[in-house]
């Protein structure tokens, strides 16, 4: 507000309307060459000071020149993730990889179940991803035979938990009460499952929920 008012000569606020905002918000842009998070921050101040002062409720400012914003994405090279990866063991190495090269996001990779997952095609289908909807990615063949001998080690998991009354995982939507089984199912078994059960206050069934997102964040940034 004290650039606003600096910017029209210390005029009183009252006598200034709607028409004094978009000239000093431009000239933010345009001669003082600030963020686009400081233009930002200064329209909300703007339009409080003519809402208490004059007791104006100013209009769309459609003429406003915006900060431009360019944002290159942080991408590593091939010898970066190489390195990466040769770091990492286990079920986070299978996740890291499968991140790197089938352009899934990390909360995608860790919601994946058995039967999103195939090998025939080479093809990863994701449910309910960014703006929950489905979509297909590749399942690069680099990584087939390190996920298929992972599934087998879940495989050989899934009966134990059978038999210690667990086995349940979290189904989408309404299909648990579509499919009340199907939750202990193998094809519903998640690809990384977390290393306890839990049970859930709900309905008391015994889980083995999915791996946290840290676990395979933490073995990254220690790669």
């Amino acid at each position: 507000m004290r650039r606003f008012l600096e910017f029209h000569g210390r005029r009183e606020p009252a006598t200034l309307k709607a028409e004094h905002v978009p000239s000093s918000l431009t000239a933010l842009a345009t001669r003082a060459h600030v963020a686009a998070s400081t233009q930002n921050q200064a329209l909300p101040a703007r339009l409080f000071l003519h809402r208490k002062v004059p007791g104006q409720n100013l209009p769309w400012l459609n003429d406003l020149v915006r900060v431009a914003t360019s944002r290159l994405p942080v991408v590593l090279t091939r010898d970066e993730v190489r390195a990466v990866l040769a770091r990492i063991e286990g079920v986070q190495r299978m996740m890291a990889t499968l991140l790197h090269g089938s352009d899934l996001r990390l909360l995608e990779c860790r919601h994946l179940h058995v039967k999103d997952v195939d090998f025939g095609r080479n093809r990863i289908t994701v449910r309910r991803g960014k703006g929950e909807k489905d979509r297909a990615t590749m399942l690069p063949i680099s990584t087939k035979a390190e996920l298929a001998a992972h599934l087998e080690r879940v495989r050989s998991q899934h009966p134990r938990d059978l038999a210690n009354g667990a086995g349940w995982v979290e189904l989408p939507g309404a299909l648990a009460r579509k499919l009340p089984s199907a939750g202990r199912e193998w094809p519903w078994r998640r690809v990384s499952p977390a290393t306890r059960t839990h049970v859930e206050r709900e309905t008391c069934r015994k889980r083995r929920h999915h791996l946290h997102e840290t676990v395979v964040q933490n073995a990254e940034l220690n790669g």
